[in-house]
């Protein structure tokens, strides 16, 4: 009897925000899909639901967040108690949590701490630009909220950090 073992390492990440969360799965390094899911009404009850839809449709090996009690983070409470609930999610699944601060995912992606999100969105878009070319936002102005979709591109961030530490 002939068994291979894999070693392909399937990941989701999750970037969650005030209107929903973005999502990224990948498998190697390769992008399987990537999306936001805005929530409306009770909006963790919501998230965790649609959240473990993903698990189940991607079954993944790891689950990827920001770390939300990092040093700097400023989270609301809604939030923090939201990303302890997709944590309990994980372990329900069996899934591996790894999680990484906004100050080491732009360190990583733009190499400086004080990059901007968009630097970060544009770095991203050029690497996957057949998934996230198109879908760039503009740049930001001080009076602007922010684009819907930039929770896409921090968790497609996510997952490149991901894999940059694992390589």
């Amino acid at each position: 009897m002939n068994q291979t073992i894999s070693n392909k390492v399937r990941i989701l990440t999750i970037a969650l925000t005030a209107r929903g969360f973005g999502c990224c799965a990948m498998e190697n390094d390769v992008m399987l899909e990537c999306g936001h899911r805005e929530v409306r009404g009770s909006k963790n009850a919501q998230a965790v639901s649609k959240i473990e839809k993903l698990m189940n449709q991607f079954l993944p090996d790891v689950l990827v967040l920001q770390d939300v009690n990092a040093a700097g983070s400023r989270r609301v409470p809604r939030i923090k108690a939201l990303h302890r609930q997709v944590v309990g999610l994980a372990e329900k699944h069996t899934c591996k949590v790894v999680l990484f601060s906004e100050t080491q995912l732009r360190i990583a992606l733009v190499g400086d701490a004080k990059g901007t999100k968009h630097e970060m969105a544009e770095m991203l878009a050029r690497k996957f630009p057949a998934e996230l070319g198109n879908r760039l936002p503009r740049i930001r102005r001080a009076w602007d909220n922010e684009d819907g979709r930039m929770d896409m591109y921090d968790a497609v961030g996510l997952a490149v950090v991901f894999w940059m530490r694992k390589i």
